[in-house]
């Protein structure tokens, strides 16, 4: 199982980001896919949710309203659209596959900072 996330950076506060986890290993079209958050000094926290077929998601009342889930199946990539970015959204973000254990990806930073 490899999960490999991209898309994090810079960008001010009420700005945008778009997430992307790209995962090779499994069959991914069959798993819900999630994703995390761990800010310094914090635990990991979830962020989001999504089911096999993209129909059913779940948000942490935190985010809900300013990011999207979804998914592409045909790609095997998972998606995480942050819109009106708030500087206590900063965190390192991972995607998560969970089947017995847990898998993760490397993460990637994202810094709301002006």
């Amino acid at each position: 199982v490899q999960l490999v996330e991209f898309g994090g950076g810079l960008v001010q506060p009420g700005g945008s980001l778009r997430l992307s986890c790209v995962a090779s290993g499994f069959t991914f079209s069959s798993y819900g896919m999630s994703w995390y958050r761990q800010a310094p000094g914090k635990e990991r926290e979830l962020v989001a949710g999504i089911n096999s077929n993209g129909a059913y998601t779940n948000y942490a009342d935190s985010v809900k309203g300013r990011f999207t889930i979804s998914r592409d199946n045909a790609k095997n990539t998972v998606y995480l659209q942050m819109n009106s970015l708030k500087v206590e959204d900063t965190a390192v973000y991972y995607c998560n596959y969970r089947r017995v254990v847990d898998y993760w990806g490397q993460g990637t930073q994202v810094t709301v900072s002006s």
